[in-house]
């Protein structure tokens, strides 16, 4: 369940910093970044919701999370293909998250 809290959190926070974008970037409205404000409660919301011992475990494995939805968000909102390397990328990141947040774990 962990890992649908990090997925939720970082949707939450690349829809909350992409309002900011379109606005300081895109020239869009100010009243898009209402939205992107409840976005990013949200997202520190999910994020809380992680099973972790402690916050700062979380919040390191959330990063390869973070990277991969970043790729795709580039993809299906921003119409940009990542390449391979990306990918690559993504996935060494996703192992990493596992190895810091189940790592310490016992086994057996």
């Amino acid at each position: 369940m962990t890992f649908a809290w990090f997925i939720l959190a970082a949707v939450a926070e690349i829809a909350g910093c992409f309002t900011f974008w379109m606005w300081l970037r895109l020239d869009r409205s100010p009243f898009w970044l209402v939205p992107g404000v409840v976005s990013l409660c949200l997202f520190a919301l999910f994020l809380t919701r992680a099973e972790a011992q402690f916050a700062g475990r979380a919040f390191a494995a959330y990063g390869g999370v973070y990277i991969a939805a970043s790729l795709a968000w580039l993809a299906l909102v921003e119409n940009r293909q990542p390449v391979a390397t990306d990918y690559l990328g993504a996935l060494l990141c996703l192992v990493g998250a596992a190895v810091i947040l189940y790592g310490g774990q016992r086994l057996g």
